[in-house]
């Protein structure tokens, strides 16, 4: 058995901390597209008509991801400082009582105007709050694990990303195939927010029994009160966030693609409202089949490496979404399934090796907010946008053209492309190094920190 300078948590139990602890806050994020893709619009916007509603109601959604870098920088600011596990326990409880409060918000018919502001308002503290979470939950299964299995357990928090949408989907498919639309309308949106507050004691009781990173308590011995993380991640690592960045793009995009974006073609474009459970089921199934591959595709990263895994998913993305819309507007639920399973394993193939590969571009002291800053960043080109500019790139609900919003999702994959072709191979690298630590003693920057 090794000697350890510090009794530490089982890899196993950060793991499965980190897993449900991100689940349950991406249950809450991805809960709230699905409600604006299906409901939101007339409850909160019922003076447009549905197009213009939807499209509105897309962008309260997109000012959740507005949020999220404020949320990274500020989250991984007292994480490089005070430690990660305060600060994952800070984010799910903050991002628990605005999915709860959204549950409990009255609606445009009620209180007029002031229902889309408030809607807004606990929109910006979802975002705030998942800005912070997934730095976080990554570093700590990344630092309390090993080098040469890194891919594996920074795998399982990504699979928590499907986790939680699969429980946000299962919710509402349950929903709908017991309720009327009526009903929904009416109440039954609002029971899967409500459910949020158990999951997220259950995510809080898990997060609290694991200890600190062991790397960062190292790390934390030598910090002194002039150790500014987003300073130095802007001084020493400026190249590695542009990268993260143009990495996120394809990722993002074609995410929100085959899910959010889904919906609403199915529902307002090419179908009816009566095919929602068509297309919910299918996101169902893809995300149980992505919540299985994560794990083993970030295993496999660790065998062949990030970055091949990596490009092929980004051109993947690319080639599927010229079959996407013309699969979904089949409303043949064989179909829709197949376009919804085949997009989610191409996404995962560069989502699972994705933690890893950010861990792993950062020093110890910053890792939390450089990782953070270059996910959280991106997320505002990418995941904010992608539903207005397809909506948009759709055009007429007679006459979508699906071929513009191909076009959009080549053009964040090439781009990703390039960046992935830039940057070097970080499989089995250690986390030990820092460039802050490394700077010159009279460096304005170079706060003392452990190696």
């Amino acid at each position: 058995m090794p000697t350890l300078t510090a009794p530490r948590t089982p890899l196993v139990k950060v793991v499965f901390a980190s897993l449900v602890g991100t689940a349950v806050e991406w249950y809450d994020f991805f809960l709230y597209g699905s409600a604006a893709a299906l409901v939101f619009g007339t409850l909160f916007f019922p003076t447009s008509d549905p197009a213009t509603a939807t499209l509105l109601a897309f962008g309260t959604y997109a000012l959740g991801f507005v949020a999220r870098p404020l949320g990274g920088i500020v989250f991984g600011h007292f994480g490089d400082r005070v430690g990660r596990k305060k600060m994952l326990v800070v984010s799910l409880m903050t991002m628990g009582l605005a999915t709860i409060a959204i549950g409990l918000l009255p609606t445009y018919a009620t209180i007029g105007v002031a229902a889309p502001i408030l809607l807004l308002v606990c929109r910006l503290a979802q975002g705030f709050a998942v800005g912070g979470e997934w730095g976080g939950a990554v570093l700590m299964a990344a630092e309390h694990g090993d080098d040469k299995r890194r891919g594996l357990w920074t795998s399982w928090p990504q699979a928590g990303v499907a986790l939680g949408n699969l429980l946000a989907t299962g919710v509402l498919w349950i929903l709908a195939a017991v309720q009327s639309d009526e009903a929904f309308n009416a109440w039954g949106w609002r029971i899967p927010f409500l459910l949020s507050a158990v999951l997220v004691l259950v995510g809080l009781w898990v997060r609290l029994s694991v200890e600190e990173s062991p790397l960062f308590q190292s790390a934390r011995e030598r910090l002194t009160e002039r150790h500014q993380p987003l300073l130095e991640v802007v001084r020493r690592y400026p190249r590695e966030v542009l990268v993260a960045m143009g990495m996120r793009l394809a990722e993002n995009i074609s995410y929100y693609l085959f899910t959010v974006i889904s919906i609403t073609f199915l529902t307002t474009y090419a179908g009816e409202k009566s095919d929602r459970d068509m297309i919910l089921s299918a996101l169902l199934i893809g995300s149980v089949v992505q919540f299985v591959v994560i794990p083993l595709i970030g295993a496999f990263s660790d065998r062949i490496g990030r970055r091949p895994l990596y490009l092929v998913g980004a051109v993947g993305v690319a080639v599927w979404s010229f079959f996407f819309f013309d699969l979904v507007g089949s409303r043949n639920e064989g179909l829709i399934t197949l376009a919804v399973v085949v997009g989610l394993i191409l996404h995962a193939l560069m989502y699972a090796p994705q933690a890893a590969f950010f861990s792993e571009l950062f020093g110890t002291s910053v890792r939390y907010t450089g990782a953070s800053v270059g996910y959280q960043l991106a997320s505002i080109f990418a995941g904010a946008l992608a539903p207005i500019i397809a909506v948009r790139l759709l055009g007429s609900t007679d006459n979508p053209n699906t071929t513009a919003v191909a076009i959009y999702m080549t053009i964040a994959s090439v781009l990703t492309v390039i960046s992935v072709l830039v940057t070097r191979e970080t499989a089995r690298s250690s986390l030990s190094h820092d460039r802050v630590a490394a700077a010159p003693a009279d460096s304005p920057s170079s706060a003392p920190v452990a190696k």
